[in-house]
């Protein structure tokens, strides 16, 4: 897996790169094919001051893509959001890759024929 956190009118530090990734683990437990994670985090000079800090973020897994983003005038409240919203669709994406209808496994079939 590859990830690329990158700032954009800011400066990524260590600490924030930290938090980032140790925020990220939360997400990639549930799903072990990613590819690539891009993370854009950037500050822009808005009227609302709650808007100010933008999180943005993409990953690719095996035969999709998803992008998340948030907005917040805290940046690490920003991250927070944003985690929440990835978690979400990455396990819905899991639910849809495996089918509602998934059948079940003849270990499974056996235990119960047993008991």
């Amino acid at each position: 897996m590859n990830l690329t956190i990158s700032g954009h009118h800011l400066e990524v530090s260590p600490a924030l790169r930290a938090y980032v990734m140790a925020k990220l683990e939360r997400v990639l437990r549930h799903f072990d094919q990613v590819i690539h994670v891009k993370v854009l985090l950037s500050k822009h000079n808005e009227a609302q001051k709650e808007r100010r800090q933008r999180v943005e973020c993409s990953i690719h897994v095996k035969g999709n893509a998803l992008h998340a983003g948030s907005k917040h005038l805290n940046l690490y409240a920003a991250i927070d959001e944003l985690v929440d919203k990835l978690d979400r669709q990455i396990v819905s994406h899991k639910t849809r890759i495996q089918g509602w209808r998934k059948a079940p496994v003849k270990r499974e079939l056996a235990m119960t024929a047993l008991a």
